[in-house]
């Protein structure tokens, strides 16, 4: 049996309040507005919830259930409650979506996958390419510190979606699993 063909991912970086959203935001309608398929996946360091107390997901979720799908005519969503099992890993996490162009990321940053640095000085905290050798771009409109040279990034500007997405486009790597827990990054 061949494992399932999974899409190309590209990773997106960056502290809280460094503007990740919103330029994600422009270069998902970049991408989409270009006829690709795009899917984000975004990981939480902390506990999340997409649905309210009260709703009936949420009731029945805090029942036990493991997971609760909730249907409509416009979407679907799937809960599933980990109940102390372990974290997914990406290449568990890209599994469970439908057939697609292109995942974004962001998040997973111990995944060697590439990825875009989002910066801005005003968030008063270091910059992550120093230490993260997958970080092959820097989107940011502030100057470097005098300190950090950066030749080898490529450079946008915050508000590059179109660089951004070409970029992303050219620079993502497809993800091919090879056993149970093991995946595979190659170039296409």
């Amino acid at each position: 049996m061949h494992p399932r063909a999974m899409p190309r991912v590209f990773g997106f970086a960056g502290w809280s309040g460094s503007g990740k959203t919103t330029l994600l935001e422009r270069v998902i309608a970049e991408l989409t507005g270009r006829g690709l398929r795009v899917a984000l996946i975004k990981h939480a360091h902390h506990g999340f919830d997409v649905d309210r107390p009260g709703k009936d997901s949420f009731r029945h979720r805090e029942a036990g259930a493991t997971e609760v799908l909730v249907t409509s005519t416009t979407r679907w969503a799937l809960l599933h409650e980990l109940r102390g099992a372990p974290e997914l890993t990406l290449t568990d996490a890209l599994a469970h979506f439908g057939p697609c162009d292109l995942v974004l990321v962001e998040g997973f940053k111990r995944e060697p996958i590439p990825k875009l640095e989002v910066w801005r000085a005003a968030t008063a905290k270091p910059l992550l390419f120093p230490t993260d050798p997958n970080i092959v771009a820097l989107a940011t409109d502030d100057p470097l510190p005098d300190v950090i040279q950066a030749p080898q990034l490529r450079r946008f500007a915050l508000h590059d979606a179109v660089g951004v997405a070409d970029f992303a486009q050219e620079r993502a790597l497809t993800v091919a699993q090879a056993g149970a827990d093991v995946g595979l990054l190659q170039r296409t």
